[in-house]
C-alpha cells in the first residue's frame, strides 16, 4: 500500500536549537518511517517578515539542512527541498489566491498577533497577509493528507482545509482536506527560564560545542531563594532542573531532586552534571554535522534531488488544477 503523505516545513532563520528539535524535528525523524514525507525549508515564508535583509538567507538555508540531516532526517526516506526551488508552488499559490476571500486571511490569529509583536517592522504588505494561503499551497500541492502540528497551529491548518474545500466546491474534487497529526512536543525552557527561542538569545543549539554548552548551562537561572550551596532548594522553580527532566536518567533525576531539596548538592555541581548529559545527547548530532560541513556538495546534492522529486509531484497537482480551472488551451 502507498504510504499516506505528510508535509511540514521550517523557516530558514539559522541554526536550530533544542527547542526546534523537541518541538518538531524529533517527531519528523520518527514519522519518515511511516509516511511519504515532504519537508521544506520555506525560504519564501522567511521573506514575509525579513525581506529587507536577505544577506544571510543562503547560509541560513544551509544551516537548517545541516541540522535536519544531522538530527536524522534521511533523504532516502523523505523528500527534503528548498521551497523556492519548486516553482510549481508559486503558480498554484497564485491560482488558490484567486479563490481565497480576504476576510479569511485577515482573521488568521498569527496575522494580528505578529502585527503587534513586530510593530516596529514594516510588514503590512501583501506577502505577509497572504502567507497563510502560501502555507496552504505548500500542503495542497502534494495532496498531503496529514500535517504534523501542535495545537497552536490548528487554525492555520483549518484555513488550508477551507481553501481545499472551496476549490473542490467550485471546480470539482481535487484536493484532500489535510488533517492535523497532533504531536506531543516538549517545550524546553531557555537559559533564562523563558521558552527557548533564538529571539530571546537563550538557546542551546544542536551545533554547540561542549565548551559552549558548559558555558551556557553555567549561566542558567536556578532557585533564586537559594543563597548558599547547602541551602535547601526547590527543583520546581529551577530552569536547570527542567532540562534535567529531559536529559537525565530517571534514577539520577530523582537523586538530583532529593539532594537539591536537602541541600546536599550545590547549583554549580548540578549544572555541571546537566552540561555533561547535554553534551552526551548532542555529541552524535554534532559529529554528523561536522562531517556534513566538510562535504557541502553532498548537502547541495541532497537538496537538489529533493527539489527534483518535489517538482515532479507538484507538477502533477498543478496540471490537474489548471485543467479543472480551464486554463489549459484546447487542442484543435
Amino acid at each position: 500500500m502507498a504510504k499516506d503523505i505528510i508535509m511540514s516545513g521550517m523557516r530558514p532563520t539559522g541554526k536550530l536549537h533544542l527547542g526546534n528539535y523537541f518541538g518538531a524535528l524529533e517527531n519528523w525523524v520518527k514519522l519518515q518511517n511511516e509516511y511519504n514525507s515532504f519537508h521544506a525549508i520555506v525560504d519564501w515564508h522567511a521573506l514575509t517578515t525579513a525581506y529587507e535583509d536577505t544577506s544571510d538567507l543562503q547560509q541560513n538555508i544551509m544551516d537548517v539542512a545541516l541540522d535536519w540531516l544531522s538530527a536524522g532526517l534521511d533523504p532516502d526516506k523523505c523528500t527534503i527541498y528548498v521551497q523556492s526551488e519548486v516553482k510549481e508552488i508559486s503558480e498554484l499559490f497564485l491560482l488558490l489566491s484567486m479563490i481565497t476571500p480576504l476576510s479569511w486571511l485577515e482573521r488568521c490569529p498569527t496575522y494580528k498577533d505578529q502585527l503587534k509583536q513586530l510593530e516596529g517592522k514594516n510588514i503590512a504588505n501583501y506577502g505577509f497577509l497572504g502567507y497563510p494561503c502560501l502555507m496552504a499551497t505548500d500542503i495542497l500541492v502534494f495532496k498531503a493528507g496529514y500535517v504534523p502540528v501542535g495545537e497552536d497551529q490548528i487554525p492555520h491548518l483549518e484555513l488550508s482545509r477551507e481553501i481545499a474545500r472551496r476549490f473542490n466546491h467550485i471546480y470539482g474534487d481535487t484536493f484532500p482536506e489535510p488533517e492535523a497529526l497532533l504531536t506531543e512536543a516538549k517545550v524546553l525552557p531557555g537559559l533564562d527560564g523563558r521558552k527557548m527561542s533564538k529571539s530571546y538569545e537563550n538557546a542551546i543549539y544542536l551545533s554547540d560545542t561542549p565548551e559552549e554548552i558548559q558555558k551556557k548551562v553555567g549561566t542558567m537561572i536556578t532557585d533564586p531563594q537559594r543563597i548558599r550551596k547547602d541551602d535547601p532548594g526547590d527543583p520546581g522553580v529551577c530552569s536547570a532542573y527542567a532540562l534535567h527532566k529531559v536529559f537525565t536518567k530517571l534514577t539520577e533525576l530523582e537523586d538530583t531532586a532529593e539532594k537539591c531539596r536537602g541541600g546536599a548538592i550545590g547549583c554549580v555541581a548540578c549544572k555541571r552534571n546537566l552540561a555533561k548529559n547535554l553534551i552526551d545527547f548532542l555529541e552524535p548530532i554534532r559529529a554528523k554535522r561536522e562531517e556534513l560541513v566538510a562535504r557541502p556538495d553532498t548537502v547541495r546534492d541532497i537538496l537538489s534531488e529533493g527539489a527534483r522529486k518535489a517538482r515532479e509531484a507538484a507538477a502533477r497537482t498543478l496540471e490537474e488544477a489548471r485543467k479543472k480551472m480551464n486554463l489549459n488551451p484546447r487542442s484543435e
